[in-house]
């Protein structure tokens, strides 16, 4: 492995001198040690749009940094529109750069590529069409230092993770607290991409690896589009990186223990881009390469895979672009949506993995044992890979859901990712099933900028409710809905309830005094002798219960009509078909 990183070095050397490019990128004037700037970024791609008639820049939407977020369109045919792409049944290749600015590796990579295509020096087929996102993260990428990537081995300066509210975009797709998350979910939309590729850098285990790759979860794609995936286009992929002599290998899902003893599939809940894309059945991928091999290597790395997944693209666009529309055909007929996912330790597959031997020795900072990787005991091995995931917390899909327009927060959002949505065109009372929030365990510390309650569980019921002329009717027989089941499902691990959007429900806006309430409390229990049969048995059942008589009286108020109805009901309600 080290043999094939001072190769690829000796070769991108060479390719840095080569006049043969008319429009060299800073990382190859500085002979791989640097990265180009925000700036001059966008300023590269201006000057190529310029000069090729085979790329356009475009502007979609803003970001928290108060620049826009660019749009490369990339077709040999001159034709920018993606829809018209799809009509001509071009694969649209999706590639997203600088979610994580100090993992600039994408950036100059896809730059590199747009000049080459361009140039000519990459042919692109008639049969796929590209869309780059120079960089994403805006704001991160204008906070540039050298130290807050202390694993990494270059480039010189870089960006930070964070966004321009310290947000980390890769946990930003379904709750949509940044611009910049907001104009991706147009740029994806109006794409439709049919492969999304989010280049990344690796943190985690040492390994001889210079590239991993994630791919979503196969069982999240549907039986028909997962095991495509799985059968045909990874090993497809794997093979195309084999012949241009990288040893790519699956994401090393580890942190502080022995890689050698396997690993899993990255599960990719829908807070992140490849489980977003998953939603809409589309094949997502997150390259990772690894911090700790030199930064020249690790570009050249992710632009063959680049590369790769045009040729691939290519080589099997019939197949994929059939395939994910069958898959978007039967997420439309599906009835039953898994919530959840765990890794199935009971099956797995043997994969070729190069490591080094893993060991403990005595820290100088602490003098304690701590973990470190021999280079001097390398090693190639078939490791075990855990790629089935088993589905849990499924549920039936209902025939519409019903939200007050109140919350327009989550309309908006809905909107956003084009979700079909009827409203209500008189005040109508509907019978429905509503679901009360019964337990729940919000984090004790904000998670990019939320409190996100966990562990839900919810009872139903039956209810007739008045909804108001205006509020919204979303029926389950289109594309999204497994976005829109995931999202307003409230144990959905990344649904809006999940995310805080409905947390008005936990507080009750009116109360009482215990005194005045004490005495309409007994005419009530005098009228409704079943209520105070029920406060008995609890408090026979419950001595703390019957030693607390403001408990007592809370219990009797919850039973009667004096209790507001919205306190702790989930305010989007269904009706099952």
């Amino acid at each position: 492995m080290k043999f094939q990183i001072c190769i690829s070095f000796l070769f991108f050397t060479l390719f840095f001198y080569t006049m043969a490019n008319s429009q060299p990128t800073v990382f190859e004037k500085t002979k791989g040690k640097e990265t180009a700037t925000y700036f001059e970024v966008i300023q590269y791609y201006k000057e190529l749009a310029k000069k090729s008639s085979l790329l356009k820049m475009e502007t979609k939407g803003f970001t928290d940094a108060g620049y826009p977020l660019h749009l490369i369109l990339i077709s040999n045919d001159k034709d920018f529109s993606p829809s018209s792409w799809h009509k001509k049944n071009k694969v649209v290749l999706m590639i997203n750069n600088g979610i994580h600015p100090g993992e600039p590796d994408g950036i100059d990579a896809s730059m590199m590529l747009a000049r080459d295509i361009a140039n000519k020096k990459i042919i692109l087929p008639d049969n796929v069409a590209i869309g780059v996102i120079p960089v994403y993260n805006i704001g991160g990428a204008l906070n540039r230092n050298s130290f807050s990537r202390v694993n990494q081995d270059g480039p010189k300066s870089y960006g930070f993770r964070g966004n321009a509210q310290n947000l980390d975009l890769n946990r930003d797709f379904t709750k949509g607290d940044s611009k910049n998350s907001r104009s991706f979910a147009e740029i994806f939309h109006f794409l439709n991409p049919d492969v999304l590729v989010d280049t990344h850098v690796s943190d985690g285990a040492d390994y001889q690896h210079t590239i991993t790759l994630i791919t979503t979860q196969y069982n999240k794609l549907g039986p028909l589009l997962g095991e495509w995936v799985k059968n045909t286009f990874d090993p497809a992929l794997y093979k195309g990186m084999k012949e241009k002599k990288w040893d790519m290998v699956r994401y090393v899902n580890v942190e502080d223990k022995d890689p050698a003893s396997g690993f899993s599939q990255f599960y990719d809940s829908p807070r992140y881009s490849s489980g977003y894309a998953a939603l809409f059945n589309t094949i997502s991928y997150m390259p990772e390469t690894h911090m700790l091999k030199p930064y020249s290597a690790r570009v050249k790395s992710t632009y063959d895979l680049l590369q790769t997944y045009i040729e691939q693209c290519s080589l099997h666009a019939k197949e994929l672009i059939s395939t994910r529309r069958k898959a978007i055909a039967n997420s439309i007929q599906q009835n039953k949506f898994p919530l959840s996912w765990k890794v199935d330790t009971s099956q797995f597959s043997f994969i070729p993995f190069m490591g080094y031997k893993a060991d403990k020795k005595i820290s100088k900072v602490s003098g304690l044992p701590v973990l470190f990787y021999d280079h001097s005991k390398p090693f190639s091995k078939e490791v075990k890979y855990f790629d089935v995931f088993q589905p849990g917390n499924i549920v039936d899909k209902p025939k519409c859901y019903i939200i007050p327009q109140g919350w327009w927060a989550v309309i908006d959002l809905m909107h956003l990712n084009q979700v079909k949505m009827e409203r209500l065109k008189k005040d109508t009372i509907m019978e429905v099933m509503v679901s009360k929030i019964t337990n729940n365990k919000p984090m004790p510390v904000a998670y990019e900028k939320h409190h996100k309650n966990a562990k839900v569980e919810v009872n139903n019921s039956k209810e007739k409710i008045q909804f108001l002329k205006g509020d919204y009717v979303i029926y389950l027989n289109q594309k999204s809905n497994r976005y829109i089941v995931e999202m307003l499902e409230p144990t959905g691990d990344d649904s809006f309830f999940s995310w805080n959007f409905f947390d008005a429900i936990f507080q009750q806006k009116e109360w009482y005094s215990d005194y005045r309430w004490n005495d309409i409390a007994e005419e009530y229990l005098n009228s409704h002798p079943e209520i105070r049969t029920q406060l008995e048995e609890k408090k026979k059942t419950d001595s703390a219960f019957a030693k607390n008589a403001s408990a007592q009286l809370y219990f009797v108020y919850t039973q009667s009509p004096w209790y507001e109805p919205a306190h702790m009901r989930y305010p989007v309600y269904k009706i099952m078909p």
